[in-house]
C-alpha cells in the first residue's frame, strides 16, 4: 500500500504562485511514475503533470511554461510549482502514485482557488 498526502493548496489572486507537496509513505519502493491531476466542478479530471521515477516529465499544454513538477527521491516527495495562476486553474488538485505492478493511488486532494 501507497499512501498520498497533499497540501499546500489555497486561494491566490490572478498571477499569483502556489507550490503543491504530496508526500508519499508505506511502500515507496513499488512507486515509479507520480503525477499531478486537476478536477474543477462539472469537468472531468485532468492530468496536469507527471514525474517518473528518472526524473523525466511531461505537461498539460493549458499549463506548460507555468507550472513546474519536482520529486526529492530522498524525502518521498513529489512537488507541483504553479506560477502565473489563473482563474481556470481552479480546482481539486490530487496526486497520483502508479507502482510498476501497474497500482494507482490517488491523496485526498487539495483545493486551489485562484480568485481577486
Amino acid at each position: 500500500q501507497v499512501q498520498l498526502v497533499e497540501s499546500g493548496g489555497g486561494l491566490v489572486q490572478p498571477g499569483g504562485s502556489l507550490r503543491l507537496s504530496c508526500a508519499a509513505s508505506g511502500s515507496i519502493w513499488r512507486i515509479g511514475a507520480m503525477g499531478w491531476y486537476r478536477q474543477a466542478p462539472g469537468k472531468p479530471r485532468e492530468l496536469v503533470a507527471a514525474i517518473t521515477n528518472g526524473g523525466s516529465t511531461s505537461y498539460a499544454d493549458s499549463v506548460k511554461g507555468r507550472f513546474t513538477i519536482s520529486r526529492d527521491n530522498a524525502k518521498n516527495t513529489v512537488y507541483l510549482q504553479m506560477d502565473s495562476l489563473k482563474p481556470e486553474d481552479t480546482a481539486v488538485y490530487y496526486c497520483k502514485a502508479s507502482t510498476y505492478q501497474g497500482y494507482e493511488y490517488w491523496g485526498q486532494g487539495t483545493q486551489v482557488t485562484v480568485s481577486s
